[in-house]
């Protein structure tokens, strides 16, 4: 058995939390909900995305929010999304100035008709720059409004750690640590709340079988069977060697909801030709 699996650091689930009343001043009113954006695709004809296998949609289970915040994960996450938004944005935007270089320089000598086809590219990707340059303005607001939270929860578990070293004291002490315990424990939903907006905005994580590459390894006849973990999601699917060479697999693609704290973990098994435990794929 080949496994390769990066676990993070245990924590809690617990269902959706809702929104406490010290985070409504920061995003709008308590009873709006988590705002989902769909993920973008570059510009050109729309095309029908493939049809999963049932054994796909079988192991693909919705992951619930989480209920103890990762600031640290969650500004990894931000500055490689970030990173990769801005470089598709001046890829579309070379793209872009490439074609109104090409208009220019055809008009004199061109036909109208190839005119016309550039002139709809140009408008293509202008409105695909429009929604990437929105949907990363949407990304910016959920971390400056995490970033408040998180400096507010960190304040409030100041206080809380002030009054619990000291002694006892007054009631008005007793009355300000509870009331900086609760402020903690307000702050802690807002930024789950906020962990899992900002979740919803990864898009789609698309996985693809090719193929396994063992060489002299993969024999005529021999079949495997690869597990895909991703949190709560799951993907299995079998397949075997043929005489030609060539790997058939029941089911070739699947489609993940990206994580902010899972990593994927993938184990191979060589499956017996006959009854007896499996035996594992040589490294």
């Amino acid at each position: 058995m080949m496994s390769l699996s990066v676990r993070p650091q245990r924590r809690l689930l617990s269902a959706r939390v809702s929104r406490s009343q010290s985070f409504a001043g920061v995003l709008g009113s308590q009873e709006r909900g988590p705002r989902s954006f769909p993920a973008f695709s570059p510009p050109g004809p729309s095309r029908k995305p493939p049809a999963l296998s049932r054994v796909s949609k079988m192991f693909s289970v919705a992951h619930p929010a989480p209920k103890v915040p990762q600031p640290e994960r969650l500004d990894l996450v931000y500055t490689a999304l970030k990173r990769g938004l801005t470089a598709y944005l001046e890829v579309h935007q070379q793209e872009q100035e490439k074609l109104q270089g090409q208009i220019k320089e055809s008009k004199r000598n061109s036909r109208l008709g190839f005119l016309y086809d550039l002139d709809k590219q140009v408008k293509s990707i202008e409105r695909f720059l429009r929604r990437l340059e929105f949907h990363a303005s949407k990304i910016d607001e959920l971390y400056e409004a995490y970033c408040v939270q998180r400096r507010l929860r960190d304040g409030a578990y100041n206080m809380v750690r002030a009054y619990s070293t000291g002694s006892p004291g007054s009631r008005e002490a007793r009355d300000s640590l509870a009331e900086a315990t609760r402020g903690h424990r307000e702050y802690t939903e807002s930024m789950c709340v906020l962990e899992s907006e900002l979740e919803a905005q990864l898009g789609e994580f698309h996985l693809r079988m090719k193929g396994l590459a063992g060489f002299a390894r993969l024999c005529v006849g021999d079949q495997y069977e690869i597990c895909m973990k991703y949190g709560r999601q799951r993907w299995k699917l079998r397949g075997r060697i043929e005489g030609s060479g060539k790997q058939v697999w029941d089911s070739e693609e699947t489609v993940f909801l990206p994580l902010l704290t899972e990593f994927l973990s993938i184990k191979v098994m060589s499956l017996p030709r006959t009854t007896g435990q499996h035996d594992p794929v040589p490294p």
